[in-house]
């Protein structure tokens, strides 16, 4: 519930039980869509936003009753347009799963989830101006390189069950990747902390730092060893910024076709066999259905251009 305020001045919430249990963060992205993610971070860690007069951590979850303070933000001026019809006209077409509370689409590679960073739009508000009617929220995020299953809520009570599933680590996400090098064992498992760092140019880029890192873990499944690669099944335990990719370097397998982590002399090879975009697709998500509870797991099936990858690949044997 909005509390008026002038046109300069703060602007003040009351949280109710919709929005009760959702991250600060997260509830200022959706109540000042398109201010710039970076800004509202930024205004976060100044303490310019504050629940119940106090300062918060971006972490923070509300509860009822709590009042939150919004500063005046500049937003961009609107253009009045929304997306296209036409560009979203793939859309349903490209749904894997859906029932009344969320569904699952299969993103491409080079559409990033949501507008900002000089995007007009992502999937996110494709999917919106393809169903204007509908309530729609994005569960959780993929890579803009990164293609497969993406899960979108429906309802808010969905969006705040499947945010606790993803807490409680009761969402299966498993990927198909291809790393540069071979596997030395069927299965291995990365433990190594990661932290999020901000380049002087504003370039976001993962570390793996024991010290001030959060905790992540991947499985790592060898499927098929290739010349020069290993394809993989990568099963996240933990859902960190750029896990897989970071986590896959660090073994010293980067993903192929990864520019930011990856190699340089292993991306110029694999482009020879047509591989242009990075390797990782989101196959398999996993999570219980509300309707009765039951595990529901839906797949998306690899790309056609990582399929021929694969093939010209088992062509040099």
């Amino acid at each position: 519930m909005l509390r008026p305020s002038s046109a300069s001045g703060p602007q003040y919430l009351q949280v109710d039980r919709e929005a009760s249990g959702q991250r600060i963060d997260n509830f200022l992205l959706r109540h000042l869509k398109g201010v710039p993610r970076s800004h509202l971070y930024r205004v976060l860690r100044r303490g310019e936003v504050r629940v119940n007069k106090g300062r918060v951590k971006p972490e923070y979850r509300l509860r009822v009753g709590d009042e939150v303070r919004i500063p005046p933000l500049r937003r961009p001026v609107p253009d009045g347009a929304p997306p296209p019809l036409r560009e979203a006209a793939w859309i349903e077409g490209a749904i894997l799963y859906e029932d009344a509370q969320v569904l699952v689409i299969d993103k491409p590679a080079g559409l990033a989830v949501h507008g900002g960073s000089g995007l007009s739009h992502g999937l996110i508000e494709l999917l919106r101006a393809a169903r204007p009617a509908q309530e729609l929220e994005l569960v959780h995020r993929l890579d803009r390189d990164t293609s497969g299953c993406l899960l979108v809520s429906k309802r808010r009570s969905a969006l705040r069950e499947l945010h606790r599933l993803l807490r409680d680590k009761a969402v299966d996400k498993r990927y198909l990747a291809l790393l540069v090098g071979r596997l030395p064992r069927a299965e291995v498992t990365v433990e190594a902390a990661l932290r999020k760092n901000v380049l002087q140019g504003g370039e976001r880029v993962v570390r793996v730092d024991e010290v001030d890192g959060k905790p992540a873990r991947t499985c790592f499944r060898r499927l098929r060893s290739l010349p020069g690669a290993t394809l993989v099944e990568a099963q996240l335990v933990t859902g960190r910024t750029h896990q897989i990719r970071v986590h896959a370097a660090h073994l010293g397998l980067p993903l192929a076709g990864d520019e930011k982590y990856g190699d340089a002399e292993g991306n110029r090879a694999l482009r020879e066999v047509g591989l242009r975009r990075l390797f990782l697709h989101a196959a398999v998500l996993g999570f219980p259905n509300g309707q009765d509870g039951r595990e529901l797991g839906v797949r998306a099936p690899l790309p056609s251009e990582l399929e021929a990858v694969l093939a010209r690949l088992e062509g040099q044997r």
